[in-house]
């Protein structure tokens, strides 16, 4: 028992004494929960959510004594093929045009929010004097599975563990062992280390990723309603981002568990906002702002619109440049600030 104790005791202050790591241990689960409150806070969500079809910059409630109802969340719709195809898909309970007289609404005759939203919208018309004319338009299609939306984001999860612990936190612990130093006397140049490291990783996600997809969907019968080619682009990007970001992680520390610690902090805030879960539509602006920073979020709101809505190449360019760009700045940063050795 001495012999254990002591050992122990000598993990224990080798720990204690690694400040660094000490500090991401105490700073992350409250970073973590602080994060949570403030992006989850807030008033209770409304009941419904209706898309508005409106001329103006923001909704105004005259435009229809409707737009004034209670526990309706009422959203501006630009598109008006994108509202309806929501309204399809039962991701908004009801569709209002209030541009031209008479006013038109689109519901889904499949839904039952729409159908109580449509008796509210038709109660507060028929109440209010000198109502406009509505004009129905019926539209049917089935809600998207959670699973068929759920799909890209445990893919993408899994791909961005995978990419940046499995070269930031391999890289580190090769460093730590001398393992880099020993590479550093032979004829292999740093560049070529990284380019290993790049396209073994590379190699073996896609390959993991393409097998799981292919057995997943003759499992689940999910839909691909876009180019499977496309899809396979977007999961090539965003590998090489998410593995340019953990080799510039790796590029100078030489503790496993500080660099652990940092992987954590990229993790867990793209895991929580970049859609894995849940969709982050009814949040705050600036917290859909901040997710559009991260690769996962480019990477997952890519791949659901090819699956679900059948995008194609133009639709999803912006974030197939957005995943371009920042795989080449890492990259080009992890190169400049690789050292085989930390002193």
């Amino acid at each position: 028992m001495r012999r254990l104790f002591a050992v122990m005791h000598a993990r224990n202050l080798e720990f204690l004494r690694d400040r660094a790591t000490l500090a991401w241990n105490i700073f992350l689960p409250v970073a973590l929960v602080v994060a949570l409150a403030i992006i989850f806070g807030g008033s209770e969500r409304p009941l419904f959510k209706v898309g508005v079809l409106h001329a103006g910059k923001t909704i105004e409630t005259r435009a229809h004594p409707f737009l004034g109802t209670h526990y309706v969340e009422f959203v501006s719709a630009r598109d008006e093929a994108d509202a309806v195809r929501k309204v399809a898909r039962h991701q908004v309970d009801l569709l209002l045009d209030v541009r031209d007289t008479p006013a038109r609404y689109w519901v889904n005759t499949d839904s039952p929010k729409g159908y109580i939203v449509e008796k509210l919208l038709l109660e507060s018309n028929q109440a209010a004097a000198n109502a406009p004319a509505l004009v129905r338009e019926p539209v049917t299609g089935e809600a998207v599975r959670y699973v068929d939306w759920l799909l890209p984001g445990i893919l993408g999860m899994n791909i961005m563990f995978s990419c940046l612990f499995g070269v930031g936190w391999v890289v580190v612990r090769y460093r730590k062992s001398g393992f880099l130093k020993r590479l550093r006397a032979t004829p292999l140049r740093a560049i070529e280390f990284i380019a290993a490291q790049v396209l073994s990783r590379l190699l073996l996600i896609l390959l993991v990723t393409v097998f799981v997809f292919v057995g997943l969907r003759a499992i689940l019968d999910f839909p691909l309603e876009g180019s499977g080619v496309l899809l396979f682009l977007v999961a090539l990007l965003g590998a090489i981002a998410l593995i340019a970001i953990g080799l510039f992680v790796a590029a100078r520390f030489t503790s496993e568990e500080l660099a652990s610690g940092m992987l954590n902090v990229i993790t867990w805030p793209m895991m929580l906002l970049s859609g894995v879960w849940f969709s982050l539509e009814g949040s705050a602006d600036w917290v859909r702002w901040l997710a559009q920073l991260f690769p996962l979020t480019q990477m997952l709101d890519a791949s659901r619109a090819i699956m679900l809505d059948g995008a194609g190449f133009l639709d999803v360019a912006p974030q197939l440049a957005a995943l371009a760009f920042t795989a080449t700045l890492f990259l080009v940063l992890g190169a400049m600030f690789f050292k085989w050795r930390v002193e």
